[in-house]
């Protein structure tokens, strides 16, 4: 089954530079990954803080294996200093 993902990041003003470049690099390496059918980054318009990811994973398997990739870790390892609040994370099917 095809897992449909939707991830809100608020980085800090101050680091919105920085956690933009791994997200940018995430998207550059997620989307040489298998399982991987759409890894799409968006920027909002009215904050330029705010980071949207939609996605589209072949399976669960092919997500869980994205998240142990070095990339997504780098990425884990900004949350508690760099961004506004944890990632808002919607995991989702087609119904």
């Amino acid at each position: 089954m095809k897992i449909y993902l939707t991830a809100v990041i608020k980085a800090k003003d101050e680091h919105r530079t920085e956690v933009l470049e791994v997200l940018q690099n995430m998207v550059k390496e997620t989307r040489k990954e298998e399982a991987c059918e759409l890894y799409n980054l968006h920027k909002g318009i009215e904050d330029n803080n705010h980071f949207v990811f939609y996605e589209i994973w072949k399976s669960k398997e092919g997500l869980d294996q994205h998240n142990q990739q070095p990339y997504i870790q780098a990425f884990g390892a900004l949350v508690d200093e760099k961004l506004q609040e944890k990632p808002q994370i919607y995991i989702t099917s087609i119904i």
